[in-house]
């Protein structure tokens, strides 16, 4: 116990800096998904192609090599100069991006064709359309997979402690070198990350309740 008072300190710095990313990151790749998901719904053949590529790529890469190619590929570049932290937000973001945007495409598609047809009767343009009548009734049906792949992207901030980002993770191999009490360290860090992952699913399920009653 002992030990874990000890680390508490660090552990608790690490937990600032974790949120700080994955919230950062989780708003970021909400915007790329929306995007990329509109790009993927959209008649411009070219729109698709940007869309898919990039979904494809993301999708079909590690995202410790995404991590790795935009921290030390991109700052091998005369022009870009990026810090830890801005390129785990990145990484972290693009890489939820890719998996919003097809929870946001499918989500869109499983709207019955006819809610747009009433949507046009009524004068709406096809952005009020998407805005008010589409997206609002997509997103009940998203917010389950929104959940698993929030909490996915949470985990995945994790990795960041390996460009040396002072991260829930990283904290926790410098408590463990400093306290040399290996078990209580990852224990303590385990239960902490156990938390965060049970009040974001709680969050979710207060959402999707909250939506059931509308």
């Amino acid at each position: 116990m002992e030990a874990i008072v000890t680390a508490l300190p660090y552990l608790l710095d690490g937990l600032q800096v974790t949120l700080y990313i994955f919230v950062t990151a989780l708003i970021l790749g909400l915007i790329i998904g929306l995007i990329m998901a509109l790009f993927r719904l959209a008649p411009l053949k070219i729109l698709n192609w940007i869309a898919k590529i990039y979904i494809d790529a993301i999708r079909g890469t590690p995202i410790l090599v995404q991590l790795f190619f935009i921290y030390f590929g991109l700052n091998t570049l005369d022009w870009i100069s990026l810090d830890k932290t801005t390129a785990g937000i990145i990484t972290v973001g693009l890489n939820a991006g890719a998996y919003f945007a097809e929870i946001i495409r499918a989500g869109i598609q499983s709207i019955d064709k006819g809610q747009t047809e009433a949507a046009r009767s009524l004068g709406l343009t096809s952005s009020q359309n998407m805005r008010y009548v589409v997206l609002p009734q997509a997103f009940r049906r998203m917010l389950p997979t929104f959940t698993n792949q929030s909490i996915i992207s949470l985990k995945d901030t994790s990795l960041l402690s390996i460009i040396g980002i002072a991260d829930l993770t990283q904290q926790g191999e410098v408590a463990t070198a400093t306290t040399f009490e290996a078990f209580k360290i990852w224990f303590a860090v385990g239960v902490i990350y156990f938390i965060l992952i049970y009040l974001l699913s709680l969050l979710a399920n207060f959402l999707e309740r909250r939506f059931e009653l509308r």
